[in-house]
């Protein structure tokens, strides 16, 4: 934003100060995060910047970290064609990570999508008795630390039945711990709170009246929702729907304490990399996640900007 020309020399100082102070703030949050995508192409088994990098002599550079997301694991990395990709697809330890971590987001992302917009749906009607309590109760996830809330369903999904005993019921249903299924429904109930503040906040700016006109029009409940309600709040359910998606990719506590050695995530197999084995490989991941995540941003903003047209409100 350029200086309105009656600026006083000082507002203009100040002006340009904000802006390198600005400047200096983004590139302390942003370095970390760019520093690691050159050194992923690292054609040497170091965290650190070569001579030969650093001269940007080509040889100092490779891909052969991203080729070791394919082999790791394999039985046979010196294959080709369709067994390569064969052999890469069944037993590569990261391939199967995101194998995992893709099945288990998109499975929690619905789950938390669906129970997310009927909460936020339910708290956005003024009648709602203990809104308040309510929503507190059910965005406690974001806020409790996450050691915390892992160590609890660690031990409920041991056993999830064991509180039945306290009416006199059977104690054992099976364990939910070490099973996708937990996984699952634990990854959910960690995507629920993001669900439920977008689908909320896509709320406030709802006219209500137009429910009243489709009821008036001979509309039941059920059309209405999803041809009145759901179109208008659809830009907030998808948001809250990629953030839980996020939440989940890149979950790593509950994953400790809940999956078991099948439901291997990536941010497990970066775990355990850093723990064995530390390699380049791990930068690579990174520098893919980095990308994925951006995407994912981007696809945010343009939610974003898209429900302030519908609603009539400028983008900034």
């Amino acid at each position: 934003m350029a200086v309105p020309t009656y600026a006083s020399p000082l507002e203009r100082v100040w002006h340009y100060a904000y802006l390198v102070i600005c400047g200096l703030i983004f590139f302390f949050l942003i370095a970390p995060i760019v520093v690691i995508i050159p050194l992923s192409f690292n054609a040497e088994p170091y965290f650190t910047f070569t001579e030969k990098m650093r001269s940007f002599d080509p040889e100092g550079y490779s891909l052969r970290w991203y080729r070791s997301l394919l082999t790791f694991g394999m039985q046979n990395p010196d294959a080709t064609g369709a067994a390569f990709w064969a052999d890469a697809w069944a037993n590569a330890k990261w391939v199967n990570a995101a194998k995992n971590s893709i099945i288990i987001g998109f499975f929690s992302t619905i789950l938390a999508t669906v129970l997310g917009t009927l909460a936020a749906l339910g708290l956005s009607r003024p009648e709602m008795p203990f809104r308040r309590i309510i929503m507190a109760t059910l965005i406690s996830p974001m806020i409790v630390p996450l050691i915390i809330t892992a160590t609890g369903m660690f031990f409920f999904y041991s056993n999830p039945c064991e509180l039945l005993g306290l009416f006199g019921l059977p104690t054992s249903c099976g364990r939910l711990a070490g099973t996708y299924l937990g996984v699952i429904l634990a990854h959910a109930t960690l995507g629920i709170p993001f669900v439920i503040i977008t689908v909320t906040a896509t709320l406030v700016g709802f006219d209500q009246s137009l429910n009243r006109a489709a009821a008036s029009l001979g509309a039941n409940p059920r059309t209405t929702f999803f041809r009145v309600t759901m179109p208008l709040i659809l830009p907030g359910v998808i948001s809250g729907a990629l953030f839980a998606f996020v939440t989940s990719f890149d979950e790593v506590v509950a994953v400790l304490f809940i999956a078991g050695p099948d439901q291997q995530t990536i941010p497990r197999q970066m775990w355990n990399g850093i723990r064995e084995q530390i390699s380049p490989a791990i930068l690579a991941v990174a520098t893919l996640l980095v990308v994925f995540s951006i995407a994912l941003l981007t696809t945010v903003e343009l939610l974003r900007r898209r429900s302030e047209r519908i609603r009539g409100v400028t983008p900034h």
